[in-house]
């Protein structure tokens, strides 16, 4: 039985998101791990322990949108809240579509980023 805190993945290829929004997370009460890329993801120890992932849309190398494909290949279910600076309803849409929780746009209000993550781990 798992009894330590959920664990929520950051995997962000901006180093200022890195560092800021696993603090934030950390507050609402998660164990928290950050990326710079969804390939150091793929190869961590982390991937297994993943209760939550919170990713990047657009990244160099592999996108948010193709980690969740590779996510779903592997028979990876890790619920996804992705983040963007692209405000673009026709891009979010699909994410949510594809099986998203939640797509938000960045900058976002903790209370979304909570919100958004009480739905993942419910």
């Amino acid at each position: 039985m798992k009894t330590q805190k959920p664990l929520v993945s950051v995997v962000d290829d901006d180093e200022s998101v890195r560092e800021a929004l696993p603090d934030l997370i950390r507050i609402f009460g998660f164990d928290v791990r950050a990326f710079s890329s969804a390939d150091e993801f793929l190869a961590s120890e982390w991937l297994k322990d993943t209760d939550c992932l919170v990713l990047d849309v657009a990244m160099p190398g592999m996108s948010g949108p193709e980690l969740q494909e590779e996510l779903a290949r592997r028979g990876e279910k890790i619920p996804i809240i992705f983040i963007t600076a692209h405000k673009d309803e026709s891009e979010r849409i699909p994410l949510l579509q594809s099986g998203a929780v939640d797509c938000l746009f960045k900058p976002f209000s903790d209370v979304a980023l909570q919100d958004a993550l009480d739905r993942a781990l419910r």
